[in-house]
């Protein structure tokens, strides 16, 4: 849910004139890249070109009407099938996620998306091997990924792919912000869009007797530290490329405290505040007003 901050940054680049020829996403950042780099195939079939600026209005649009309560994400599982699922060694998390892939599907047409002017590509983890796996729309188990990508370990079921059934969770567990496949594909300017602030604390009381938000708290905590590590890993790379007289540059937007948002109770209400705060955050970066961050 913390992709709705996502969004109203992703909407504030665009309006500022970047128009990307690449978009990669991991977890929910997975989810918007599928969206735009879907709108711009739209676009570009049906007009020739590509409103980014229209592209991020719609994206916002998307999640304000239909992001609306967690029942559209997920369904929690009764007691006693998470009971005798469990005692069964037959776990599949505490949420079902069948409501957010039914969106998903509804929403993106894969046809359209294969077609798309833009590079994107999105990442997950095998469960098996630990590795860090990235797909593009041509890769026939494209949606299975998607689907993996935001898989939170516990709280959702892993997706089996692949002939051999591998299972795949949350590419967050290994890497947040996807910029190293990125620069391997030739990317010389980029803007990483990210949910989480540099320091992990908490704006309201959190209760630690809730499962849900339990298991929450703790993949933030560990996706915190992803997020920093390959935040730095991307300026020093931009840094030692322009020693080596590459034109590369990096612009981080992350949020300046840990967006607030109860995943148990929300509304779009709730969606729209997180929107408007990623999307004025975002502005007064790109602005350079807030120094160290850009």
């Amino acid at each position: 849910m913390k992709g709705a901050y996502q969004v109203g940054a992703i909407k504030a680049v665009l309006e500022s004139g970047f128009e990307p020829d690449m978009i990669y996403g991991i977890s929910v950042g997975a989810l918007n890249t599928t969206f735009l780099v879907h709108e711009a195939s739209r676009q570009m079939e049906s007009d020739g070109k590509v409103n980014w600026k229209q592209a991020a209005r719609l994206l916002m649009e998307f999640w304000i009407k239909k992001i609306n309560s967690p029942q559209v994400v997920g369904t929690l599982r009764s007691r006693v099938s998470l009971g005798v699922n469990t005692l069964m060694s037959q776990f599949e998390g505490l949420l079902d996620p069948t409501p957010l892939h039914a969106l998903v599907q509804e929403e993106i047409d894969l046809d359209i998306l294969k077609k798309s002017p833009v590079k994107s590509k999105v990442g997950a983890v095998n469960i098996n091997t630990g590795e860090m796996r990235y797909v593009s729309p041509s890769d026939p188990d494209y949606m299975g990924f998607l689907f993996a990508s935001s898989a939170i370990p516990m709280m959702m079921p892993p997706v089996r792919i692949g002939e051999n059934g591998d299972l795949y969770v949350d590419g967050a567990l290994r890497e947040v912000i996807p910029v190293r496949p990125a620069f391997e594909d030739g990317a010389t300017e980029v803007v990483i869009v990210a949910c989480h602030a540099f320091e992990m604390y908490q704006r309201e009381a959190f209760n630690a007797h809730n499962l849900v938000n339990l298991i929450q708290r703790i993949k933030d905590i560990t996706v915190n530290q992803n997020v920093n590590s390959d935040i730095m890993w991307a300026r020093i790379y931009a840094e030692r490329a322009i020693l080596r007289g590459e034109n590369v540059s990096v612009r981080v937007i992350r949020p300046n405290e840990p967006p607030a948002l109860d995943l148990t109770r929300f509304t779009s209400e709730d969606i729209s505040r997180l929107i408007v705060e990623g999307y004025k955050e975002a502005l007064e970066i790109l602005k350079g007003s807030l120094p160290g961050k850009a």
